[in-house]
């Protein structure tokens, strides 16, 4: 007994020499963690010290510092870093996201405390056109959609579909989709690709398409990012036009709206863009459009007056070349002739089919004229099923909006059978649903309608309506923050999810900032 005080004095001692030991230990191996980086021989470099860039993105609410940016000039120097990480084992915390643009809403493409890779330094081949019979485009992962246009246009080609704004990187949206007013017809970007080279979470450089490695190709369509690392991408070309009919006439009824766009999209000769956009309590609404529109009967269109109404905008696009310039009018007042739209609110614009395909970049470029570019994003965009749209918009733009909005609020159908369902996108079951994409803008400390916080109240309001009312919606460019609710996202396409997961990335090294899987932490299926 009275060797006890000696005994506790010495597991006293004991126990703090072995904590000690275990803290210098994890604090060495944080340290080390950037050394054993540098030890790897790449075509680019890794930067340790000026990575705030990579912590900030288009939604500008979140920032994770990440420990180190690569800036890859190879393919092979994402996959020797992948590699390196994915052999440090599950005891590493390092995770690796790929950042293309920066215009991830909720900071998918930040790493807290990991590798954030700038796939615009990615320098593989030269872009590459084949002008077959199925032509198409070879391009880098990190390459600008923009980039792309201007490159095709030279040989009289283009892609097919579209997203509205072109400044994104490639392995972005096809992460996610890609969707646009072409949708209807060619369906998502994602349905528009032959084939991939893709970085797995192992560091692995897989070619895939549909014949070749077919599930990895379907997983990585848009699979935000969690199954491999897009670096190169094939994607399908048709013929360009050179020029646009640009169309805006206005509605007052959304069942009208909704009908008449429904009836566009399912027609066999029809415009080559549909989308539509609603204008919540907006004056001066025609006035603010005639720099570039104009309107078919001024005196009708000078009557109008749309101020405190809800309006809904539908916006069409006939291309063409200037000889065919006869027979598309005559097929635009054809397809006119049979929508139920306002007549005095039918105005026109004839545009280069590059100044149509742009067009979000004046807007942008006049934002960031004024400081109101780099401002918080809290956008919502949801998939919503034909059937419950009338449901939706008389709850959500009669009550939960009636009276502003904060930004442009899309609404327009597409297709689903334009759509892959081996992909690992989530989509509504019904034939024909709806994109409706409410992209706010806040105004930074502001407190009222336009601040953060009454637009993040207004989000949350439309997806609890959603939720009671049980109208079967599905979030694109989907964020939530536990494992569970991204398993009711998926619904019963989970297991395949987690199952693509296990396979490609099974130390879920990749894409950390989607909040779907922990690193070194066993997800059940």
């Amino acid at each position: 007994m009275r060797n006890t005080p000696l005994n506790m004095l010495f597991l006293g001692a004991f126990m703090i020499l072995f904590l000690s030991s275990m803290t210098v230990r994890i604090n060495l191996c944080f340290s080390n963690i950037p050394s054993s980086l540098k030890t790897l021989d790449l075509d680019g470099h890794f930067d340790f010290d000026e990575v705030q860039h990579a912590a900030r993105d288009f939604g500008n609410r979140y920032q994770f510092l990440p420990l180190a940016v690569l800036h890859p000039k190879s393919i092979s120097d994402i996959a020797a870093t992948v590699k390196h990480i994915w052999e440090m084992g599950p005891h590493s915390e390092l995770t690796v996201a790929a950042r293309g643009h920066g215009h991830s809403l909720q900071g998918q493409a930040q790493a807290h405390r990991g590798v954030v890779i700038n796939m615009e330094s990615l320098q593989g081949p030269k872009m590459h056109i084949n002008t077959g019979n199925f032509p198409y485009v070879d391009v880098s992962g990190g390459e600008l959609w923009i980039n792309i246009l201007h490159e095709s246009l030279k040989y009289g080609l283009a892609p097919k579909s579209w997203t509205d704004y072109l400044h994104l990187t490639v392995g972005g949206t096809l992460s996610n989709a890609g969707i646009s007013g072409q949708a209807f017809r060619h369906g998502p970007q994602i349905s528009n690709v032959y084939q991939l080279e893709v970085v797995t979470g192992k560091g692995e450089v897989v070619i895939c398409s549909e014949k070749q490695n077919s599930d990895l190709f379907h997983s990585v369509l848009g699979g935000l990012g969690q199954f491999g690392i897009i670096t190169q991408a094939r994607i399908s070309l048709e013929t360009a036009p050179e020029m646009v009919k640009w169309i805006r006439v206005l509605y007052t009824d959304f069942t009208t709206f909704s009908k008449d766009q429904e009836k566009l999209i399912s027609a066999e000769s029809t415009f080559d863009y549909i989308e539509g956009f609603v204008i919540i309590n907006r004056t001066g609404l025609l006035n603010n459009w005639r720099s570039s529109f104009n309107p078919q009967d001024s005196v009708q269109a000078s009557q109008f007056k749309s101020d405190g109404k809800t309006l809904f905008c539908l916006e069409l696009a006939k291309y063409f070349n200037p000889k065919e310039t006869e027979v598309v009018n005559q097929e635009i007042r054809n397809s006119l002739s049979q929508l139920d739209y306002i007549p005095s609110t039918l105005f026109l614009s004839e545009v280069s089919y590059i100044e149509f395909l742009d067009r979000v970049h004046v807007s942008e470029l006049k934002l960031r004229s004024k400081g109101l570019w780099e401002v918080p994003h809290p956008w919502l965009n949801l998939l919503i099923p034909k059937s419950r749209i009338d449901s939706f918009a008389e709850e959500v733009f009669g009550n939960i909006l009636a009276d502003t909005s904060n930004g442009p609020i899309l609404v327009y159908p597409v297709n689903k059978s334009k759509w892959d369902n081996r992909t690992s996108v989530v989509i509504p079951e019904e034939d024909i649903f709806y994109l409706v994409a409410f992209l706010s803008s806040a105004v930074p400390s502001s407190t009222g309608t336009d601040g953060l916080d009454h637009i993040l109240t207004q989000n949350k309001k439309i997806l609890e309506f959603c939720e009671i009312a049980g109208l079967g919606v599905k979030q694109y460019l989907p964020h939530y923050t536990t494992q569970e609710e991204w398993q009711a996202h998926f619904g019963p396409r989970w297991e395949v999810f987690v199952q693509r997961k296990s396979t490609y990335d099974p130390l879920a090294i990749l894409a950390p900032g989607q909040r779907i899987f922990q690193k070194a932490v066993a997800y059940a299926q």
